[in-house]
């Protein structure tokens, strides 16, 4: 379970984790990338930057964004679930995903997720159990990332960036569970968007206090060392259960919004 493998880590040294680090990709090139017919990326980074090429591209990213969009504009009250791909159902994480997804659901918010296997699966899954209105915003990717069975409507994207203006548009609190690097890409995207006043501010709320530890240790460690001022991160609050979350995000809205909520 997911939960005892932590125990039986140690802390690595700075030569094995570059050791670990060299070794797993020094023959993975050809593996981790997306593959050259479909990758808008490879394309990207391997033609010939024509003004027609790019304009091409930039039409392409504008109808996505139009998809995006036009599916999510009438969406009600949302709240986006970000977390792990690679919990399988059973494991703690996974259930606690599932979990938070329910109660969400019959507080009677919408659950967005990234729409692929694991913690965002369990969020969809837990949302639709409830009875609740669950989407989730895939990515095609070479592998991992499969739509999951357990939404309303599965919105296929091809570009990161896009996918994350969706999940952060539609959504009035970002409740982020355990993951990792694509989910702490996406909660610092959120907090930085936050720090900027561009969005929000919204509530981003990180469940499992064990997992997040670490996290919040360094985060502040860093504002000791002056990269920014505690009061600028907007994750600072861990919580371990799904109604200790909702409970934050409640308490954070307006009043005409939170009576706009139907529970289920």
């Amino acid at each position: 379970m997911c939960a005892k493998k932590g125990e039986n880590l140690r802390k690595l040294t700075r030569e094995e984790w570059e050791e670990a680090w060299q070794k797993h990709w020094k023959k993975a090139h050809l593996d981790y990338e997306l593959p050259v017919v479909s990758s808008e990326e490879h394309e990207f980074l391997s033609e010939h930057r024509t003004v027609e090429k790019e304009k091409e591209r930039l039409d392409r990213i504008t109808k996505e964004f139009e998809m995006g969009f036009t599916k999510l504009c009438e969406l009600g009250p949302a709240v986006t679930i970000f977390g792990s791909a690679r919990f399988k159902p059973g494991d703690p994480y996974y259930e606690l995903s599932r979990e938070t997804g329910s109660a969400f659901a019959k507080a009677g918010f919408a659950v967005l997720t990234g729409g692929g296997p694991g913690a965002m699966e369990a969020a969809n899954r837990g949302a639709k159990e409830a009875g609740g209105t669950t989407y989730g915003l895939n990515i095609i990717l070479p592998k991992e990332q499969q739509p999951n069975p357990y939404v309303n409507e599965s919105f296929e994207f091809k570009y990161f960036f896009v996918r994350k203006v969706m999940l952060v548009k539609y959504s009035c609190a970002f409740i982020v569970m355990p993951g990792g690097l694509g989910t702490l890409d996406e909660l610092f995207e959120a907090v930085t968007l936050i720090q900027c006043h561009k969005v929000g501010p919204f509530p981003v709320i990180l469940v499992g206090e064990k997992f997040w530890k670490g996290l919040r240790d360094f985060v502040g460690f860093m504002a000791s060392e002056g990269v920014f001022s505690p009061e600028e991160i907007g994750f600072s609050k861990i919580v371990e259960t799904p109604e200790e979350a909702i409970d934050m995000v409640l308490s954070s809205l307006p009043t005409d919004f939170k009576n706009s909520l139907k529970s289920l």
